[in-house]
């Protein structure tokens, strides 16, 4: 009985050290993969962040630019008033 025992002890404790040690390189595998992701989910929103702030600046511009034209048809306007 005591070697029936014993044989049962030595199989569950190398099975626990195999389960163990599966667990620890899966484990391992699944942090580097995460790891990747997370860097060029990263990389991905510092892209989109710039482009926002591009399109904020190209929106800035034109306003810019839209008041310039506005102001110098009225200018032109006024000009041609003047002549009439």
């Amino acid at each position: 009985m005591s070697e029936t025992l014993l044989a049962a002890l030595v199989t569950g404790a190398v099975t626990l050290g195999v389960c163990l040690l599966n667990n620890h390189f899966q484990q391992s595998k699944t942090r580097a993969l995460l790891e990747y992701k997370l860097d060029e989910l990263t990389e991905r929103v510092n892209k989109h962040n710039n482009l926002i702030d591009r399109t904020y600046h190209l929106e800035e511009d034109m306003a810019v630019a839209k008041e310039k034209i506005k102001v110098a048809n009225h200018r032109i306007d006024d000009l041609e008033r003047s002549t009439e």
